[in-house]
């Protein structure tokens, strides 16, 4: 099964559709790539015009609330590697991610968020999805996200 497949099989089990307008909320780009690295912008977990997770986890949001809004962040950076790329088979790996919770003043299972993300890139992309990351408590994310995610990736050297 493609990675493209995959994909998809993963927004229908998350319950969201990842094949509308991607909305960014400022002034600069989602993407950059840079040689074979394209570096991604942070997403939160918005669907639409939606953010579908909001508040602090471990106050607002459960632990799966929170995991779930880690899944819907890389789905949308994977939905804007396979738009940039013409399709998820175009990348070499995933190198790093950053995972950034809005968090209770006593939540500190940032690491069990990450596993969210970690997870939907190990299931669309097999062992390209392997990567470094780093999980972050923070007081405040924009639109009252619970988690915002960031990621470099590289592109093989066929897809240039």
């Amino acid at each position: 099964m493609s990675r493209d497949a995959r994909f998809q099989e993963q927004a229908q089990a998350l319950g969201y559709s990842f094949d509308g307008e991607i909305k960014i909320g400022g002034n600069y780009v989602p993407l950059v790539r840079d040689g074979h690295h394209i570096y991604l912008s942070g997403q939160i977990p918005r669907v639409g015009d939606t953010v579908v997770v909001t508040g602090a986890a471990g106050a607002d949001a459960t632990l799966a609330q929170a995991q779930t809004a880690a899944k819907v962040c890389v789905m949308r950076a994977l939905a804007l590697l396979q738009r940039a790329l013409g399709s998820l088979d175009a990348l070499q790996a995933i190198l790093r991610i950053t995972v950034y919770v809005q968090s209770a003043p006593t939540f500190t299972q940032q690491s069990e968020v990450a596993d969210g993300a970690s997870e939907v890139l190990f299931t669309v992309l097999g062992d390209a999805g392997a990567h470094t990351r780093t999980s972050v408590g923070v007081l405040q994310l924009p639109k009252n996200a619970t988690v915002e995610v960031d990621l470099i990736a590289t592109v093989a050297p066929t897809a240039l």
